[in-house]
């Protein structure tokens, strides 16, 4: 059996979650919280999923205008398809579906950072995130 790809199949929040505890991404995203992991997946409009037989394996899941920006806020293997070629092959099949000169952006899990130089992206120290609980100064 090998992987199969699909670009915007259903999954479901359980499926999602399951897969984020399996990856190491799960302790950077609200797995507790089922109502913002199910909007996570209900309001992202660019889903490119592994599968392994009916098992969720790989997940880039994505927010985008498909003609200038992609913002790749989910990029999750399961640990024990790491190493593989998953997330490159994710992360192809997510451009493949963008606009000719749309960027695909991400900010890294701190475990991760070292493997975006090695696929081709160029860090950019001007991201900047305020989170929900900050107010912004007038």
């Amino acid at each position: 059996m090998k992987i199969e790809y699909k670009v915007n199949a259903p999954v479901s929040t359980d499926q999602f979650v399951e897969l984020l505890k399996a990856s190491n991404l799960a302790e950077r995203r609200p797995v507790d919280d089922r109502v913002c992991m199910a909007g996570m997946l209900a309001n992202s409009n660019l889903t490119v999923t592994a599968w392994w037989g009916g098992k969720l394996v790989g997940i880039a899941r994505s927010v985008t205008d498909f003609h200038y920006a992609c913002y790749l806020s989910d990029l999750a293997v399961h640990a024990d398809y790491q190493k593989c070629g998953v997330g490159r092959q994710l992360q192809v099949l997510t451009q493949r579906q963008l606009g000719a000169h749309c960027k695909l952006i991400l900010i890294a899990a701190p475990a991760a950072n070292d493997y975006y130089p090695h696929v081709g992206y160029q860090s950019n120290p001007r991201c900047w995130v305020l989170d929900r609980d900050q107010c912004i100064s007038r």
